[in-house]
């Protein structure tokens, strides 16, 4: 049984346009795996312990974000700039960074199936 549900936006003017596809048996969601525990506590469960709690709100966002994407190029445009998403080099080839607050982002590769994986949340200074 497949049904569709439009949700509020919530980035910017909150109109509806993000659309959740429900199908029995499989998981919709886009997230595969988590390098920090704490971001994956607070994913599953709401729980700040582990992440700093005055970025959840913040983070909340773009895990929903990261949840609905399949390529990069699906995080929309207006968020691209305002997010700092950018790819990053060296060890972390083919993963991108999303900027959250001071020196702190989130790190992530999207495998060729089209799921995020090796999530991470990293203060880097």
């Amino acid at each position: 049984m497949v049904s569709y549900q439009a949700v509020p936006c919530g980035f910017c003017c909150g109109s509806r346009i993000l659309v959740i596809c429900y199908v029995t048996g499989y998981n919709p969601y886009m997230i595969e795996s988590f390098r920090h525990k704490g971001l994956e506590k607070f994913y599953r469960t709401g729980s700040k312990a582990g992440i700093q709690p005055v970025h959840a709100s913040k983070l909340q966002d773009r895990l929903t974000v990261l949840d609905s994407i399949t390529k990069i190029e699906d995080i929309p445009q207006s968020l691209f700039a305002a997010w700092g998403v950018h790819p990053l080099h060296g060890n972390l080839k083919n993963h991108y960074g999303l900027s959250d607050s001071g020196n702190w982002q989130m790190t992530f590769k999207i495998t060729d199936a089209g799921n995020v994986e090796l999530l991470d949340y990293v203060d880097y200074h």
